[in-house]
């Protein structure tokens, strides 16, 4: 008897098309939503995810509880909203005050349309204390945990002055010991950050809460933002190995859906069909079945 295939959700750089990044660009999809829905679903994700700049575009003309039908209809979960940035910055700071306004608009998302997580991080590398960080997360924590069933994922990466490797980012989430708070793992960032597969062996079950996968170049090119903003590739066409975090992330118990974020200026060019169907597949194929045991 053969395995369920893996829950495989589309992330939202993944499917969103020729969007325009870096500051001041636009960030939100021309593709209508319920054609994403119905586009990835025909391609065989399980869900999809939003970002903020474009949660706020879809909802200019449809409601959440429209959303919510449009996914349901096409048998999609929400599986991602993000991003949050600047929530442990002071409470006074003009950044907090932005970033707690989109908090409320993620966390009314999440509980109307049933998110798995809300994704958390530092993009912008601002500075701040481990401690101030862990204790800023667990406040984050119950406040989402008072509104949804959402976990609270913090990826760490590159760009994080502050969090940005496996031990600084468990002092994060083990500050925290909150049920709801852990880790988004995504592939490209640890292949840059130079954690092997083997590393996530160190992440206890409960706070590996998100995988996402992502190949690329194992040496970094010149401009490491616009690297990672235009020229990852899809799981198994680059150079990082997606297939051994895989099987890490499996054999250290992660039993949640595995997301595909490929941010590449070339897949932004195909049309949506062709788009939708070459991710998923790319995607499918990292995972090796277990005779006897079934995968997520």
């Amino acid at each position: 008897m053969s395995a369920p295939a893996p829950a495989i959700a589309g992330c939202y750089w993944t499917l969103a098309g020729p969007v325009e990044l870096g500051t001041g660009g636009r960030e939100w999809s021309r593709f209508d939503f319920r054609d994403r829905c119905e586009e990835a679903a025909r391609a065989g994700f399980s869900g999809i995810g939003l970002w903020h700049a474009d949660l706020e575009h879809v909802l200019v003309s449809r409601s959440l509880g429209e959303m919510k039908q449009m996914l349901d209809d096409n048998g999609l979960a929400c599986t991602e909203l993000e991003f949050l940035c600047d929530w442990f910055v002071a409470s006074g700071d003009a950044r907090r005050r932005a970033s707690d306004a989109r908090r409320g608009l993620l966390l009314r998302a999440a509980a109307a349309l049933g998110a798995h997580h809300i994704k958390v991080g530092n993009l912008f590398g601002t500075p701040g204390p481990i401690g101030q960080i862990a204790d800023e997360f667990a406040l984050l924590c119950a406040d989402v945990a008072r509104q949804t069933p959402a976990k609270v994922v913090y990826e760490f990466m590159p760009f994080d002055g502050n969090v940005n490797t496996v031990d600084k980012a468990l002092s994060v989430v083990e500050g925290a010991d909150a049920e709801n708070g852990g880790l988004a793992i995504d592939t490209w960032h640890m292949g840059k950050l130079g954690i092997r597969p083997d590393d996530l062996g160190r992440i206890p079950p409960r706070y590996l809460s998100w995988m996402e996968l992502s190949d690329g170049l194992a040496a970094n090119m010149p401009d490491l933002s616009d690297e990672c903003l235009n020229h990852r590739s899809l799981p198994g066409e680059g150079e990082l190995g997606v297939d051994r975090y895989v099987a890490a992330a499996q054999a250290g118990g992660y039993g949640g859906p595995w997301g595909v974020e490929v941010l590449s200026a070339e897949l932004r060019k195909l049309p949506i069909r062709e788009m939708y169907r070459r991710a998923y597949q790319a995607t499918a194929v990292q995972f090796k079945p277990t005779p006897g045991r079934a995968r997520p």
